[in-house]
């Protein structure tokens, strides 16, 4: 497992765990790594969990962190909170950590390597106007891509190409939007959506859409691919698609009576467009303006077995747990 410190991967950890996996997991500094929490849910279970170091940007430490491993689970990768200097700054990171960890996973004779993409690389750079559902069958068109769709549909094409090559076995996942109950303090970009609707960051919210999934349903799939012998290939794992102030809907109903002033209002796209020139956070939204992301999540469902649990639980989850941890403040 990477990135044990990560909203996903702790999920994931815990969820192996508590089925009665042994788990090793990456880190980048084990003397610093915040992991108590996993240590006491493997305690509990009565599973054995140990951290290695090895980072995404070093050949160092990889081989040995899958030696004597059954499968791989590689679930670590840059998701910055605002648009990189170069595109590059993300999109060499993803895709040489990925090299490194399918290809140590490759040589040490791993029977399985489950690998956390994303919807990025099925829908980015496309006019998703058109009312089409995308599947797994779609690829993201990397040309047209901001930086981040771009590293995952790159470092994905990584982990095939390696996978093709050795004769590896690979599963892809490919979630959307990861919401739900942090473990620990620290946010991260989908969080970071949340916690701003609660705070009231911004007073007007922008007309773009997201395809949601939650994390401890995420977890849930790495778990069926791993297990089901016949899992193959990429699987979608998302829900429906939303509009973000679907989203601010849901918090109002929750949390208005506790006193949070969520927006409500949409911002006029064309605002947007006229004023992105001058002002950095609104370029950001141009390539998600008026786009909804609608994807297909069938074939994980018929083949792996997999559910989601309803949108409305996720995001008052995601929520509750941001003010448990002193987010999201009126």
């Amino acid at each position: 497992m990477t990135g044990a410190t990560g909203f996903v991967a702790g999920h994931v950890i815990a969820e192996l765990l508590r089925s009665g996996y042994d788990v090793r997991a990456t880190v980048r500094d084990p003397s610093r790594a915040d992991v108590g929490y996993l240590r006491a849910i493997a305690d509990d279970a009565g599973r054995r969990f140990d951290v290695v170091g090895a980072t995404l940007d070093s050949d160092d430490g990889w081989s040995e962190a899958v030696e004597g491993m059954e499968a791989v689970l590689h679930v670590a990768s840059p998701a910055p909170k605002s648009r990189p200097r170069h595109p590059d700054d993300v999109i060499r990171p993803a895709v040489d950590g990925t090299r490194r960890v399918v290809g140590a996973a490759a040589a040490a004779g791993v029977r399985r390597v489950v690998l956390t993409s994303s919807t990025s690389a099925v829908v980015g750079g496309q006019d998703r106007r058109d009312g089409r559902v995308r599947t797994e069958a779609d690829w993201s068109v990397v040309e047209k891509c901001d930086p981040y769709d771009a590293s995952k549909t790159l470092a994905e094409r990584e982990a095939w190409r390696i996978a093709d090559e050795s004769g590896l076995e690979l599963v892809a996942l490919c979630p959307g939007l990861i919401l739900g109950p942090l473990q620990r303090t620290g946010t991260n970009v989908s969080m970071d959506v949340i916690d701003q609707l609660l705070a009231r960051s911004v007073p007007a919210l922008p007309h773009i859409g997201f395809s949601i999934v939650d994390v401890r349903d995420v977890a849930t799939a790495q778990r069926l691919a791993l297990e089901q012998p016949d899992a193959s290939g990429r699987y979608l794992i998302s829900g429906d698609s939303v509009w973000l102030v679907e989203l601010a809907r849901i918090l109002d109903a929750e949390y208005r009576s506790r006193g949070y002033r969520v927006p409500l209002g949409e911002l006029p796209s064309w605002i947007i467009r006229a004023g992105s020139p001058l002002n950095g956070s609104l370029r950001l939204a141009l390539p998600l303006l008026d786009q909804p992301v609608r994807v297909s999540s069938a074939r994980a469902m018929d083949e792996l077995g997999w559910t989601r649990r309803p949108l409305e639980e996720s995001v008052v989850d995601a929520a509750e747990s941001l003010i448990a941890f002193g987010y999201g403040r009126r």
